[in-house]
């Protein structure tokens, strides 16, 4: 049994849709199929999401706009150009839902929009397959994938999950399933989301519960390369990566794998294949247990839109292990990311995701204890397997902000 995962990119119209069918048709194995939402409609739901909440009037025409995208694809893929019933009412769903009052709570009316992006592409997918002759079985997630009630980053509840996934995906009168990545439910069956990009963690998860042989994440690349090739030129193809080394690299902003992806596939030793849905027949990267070194080339990451935060001891006392608590404490509950944190006699620096940095808060929680300093528009440059020469030509003419070694990496936080 292997777990398959396509995302965004892999099903943005109805030739993707098509393409996935084929690959699919490749095998004749028990499969488990994740999608993510289709092209680039979870950043349509999140501004639905926002203007639905904040009742500004453009909820209608965004909705609509989403609507017209699924309608297009369908009337490629099906006969009389015809969008599903199963569609359809999905679509009547949202739109009872934006047509209700908003809660006063953000994060959970984003889980509740935006999980409409997963629920849709799959059920396209599940009806595609079946009109293709490929007979199959459409599992809504949130029916067994449990979760805590921390909208926006839920935290699965393994052994509920576990309990209800092997009942509903269980292979006895079905060999393809269908489901949808990044979602989950609470107890109360309330949506869920896994935090952004979460589809290939759901794939982990039921790769884990379901002990695949392996599981598939296919990419519009050919593998794990050293570098973005968007923002690099000479990148090369890694064959094969430790789970170690993917947790570092997912860890420092490498876009090809979720970071929580490594951790349940770990557990169950269970191999991590990173394949082109472009070239199916390509080798990929496999991610693994390897208990012998590997030479690696240099490998580039680079995290953009990070601010630094620089807070210095109003008494002038030095950084101590109290401080240190109470700022983390503090971004915790804010549910602050903290990229990389250095600590000097005088200064604690952090390093955030820009989108997660509410500076406003920060500032104002913090100013009585703290000075606080933050510069914006930052990168985070990480390279793994480091060499004298990359470090000189990657820094070459940049403002250095932070900079941090240690044995395999160096990190460096610059101005582009």
């Amino acid at each position: 049994m292997k777990v398959f995962k396509f995302g965004g990119a892999s099903v943005k119209n109805a030739e993707g849709v098509r393409n996935v069918a084929k690959i699919i048709n490749r095998y004749s194995d028990n499969l488990v199929v994740v999608s993510s939402a289709m092209g680039k409609i979870t950043n349509l739901l999140e501004t639905l999401g926002k203007a639905y909440f904040e009742k500004d009037g453009k909820a209608d025409s965004i909705f609509n706009s989403f609507k017209a995208y699924h309608n297009e694809i369908c009337a490629e893929l099906f006969e009389e150009r015809k969008t599903p019933d199963s569609v359809q009412n999905l679509f009547t769903e949202l739109e009872i839902k934006l047509n209700k009052t908003p809660s006063l709570d953000f994060d959970f009316e984003y889980d509740q929009v935006v999980s409409f992006g997963e629920m849709t592409s799959t059920l396209i997918i599940s009806e595609y397959l079946n009109v293709a002759g490929r007979k199959n079985k459409w599992i809504d997630i949130r029916t067994c994938l449990r979760t805590d009630n921390k909208f926006r980053d839920a935290s699965v509840d393994w052994e509920l999950t576990e309990k209800l996934v092997t009942g509903i995906f269980n292979f006895e009168k079905e060999r393809l399933y269908v489901t949808q990545g990044f979602i989950g439910a609470t107890t109360w069956n309330l949506t869920t989301t896994l935090g952004r990009e979460g589809s290939d963690f759901t794939a982990a998860i039921l790769g884990n519960v379901l002990n695949a042989e392996s599981v598939s994440i296919w990419k519009d690349v050919p593998g794990v390369l050293s570098a973005d090739p968007k923002k690099m030129e000479g990148t090369v193809k890694i064959d094969a990566l430790s789970y170690r080394e993917a947790v570092e690299m997912t860890y420092s902003g490498a876009k090809v794998i979720h970071p929580k992806t490594m951790k349940p596939l770990h557990n169950k030793g269970i191999s991590l294949y990173v394949k082109s849905f472009l070239s199916p027949d390509d080798e990929g990267t496999v991610i693994h247990n390897i208990d012998h070194k590997i030479e690696l080339p240099p490998i580039f990451i680079q995290k953009e839109n990070q601010v630094l935060v620089t807070l210095s001891p109003k008494d002038f006392s030095f950084i101590n292990i109290e401080d240190i608590e109470r700022v983390v404490n503090f971004l915790k509950e804010n549910r602050v990311t903290v990229t990389l944190m250095q600590q000097s006699a005088i200064d604690l620096n952090l390093v955030l995701n820009d989108p997660d940095a509410k500076l406003e808060n920060i500032f104002q929680e913090l100013m009585p204890f703290y000075t606080v300093r933050y510069n914006i528009g930052l990168t985070l440059i990480t390279i793994r397997h480091y060499t004298e020469e990359t470090l000189d030509w990657m820094v070459k003419k940049k403002d250095i902000y932070l900079e941090q070694h240690s044995r395999l990496t160096a990190r460096m936080l610059v101005k582009q």
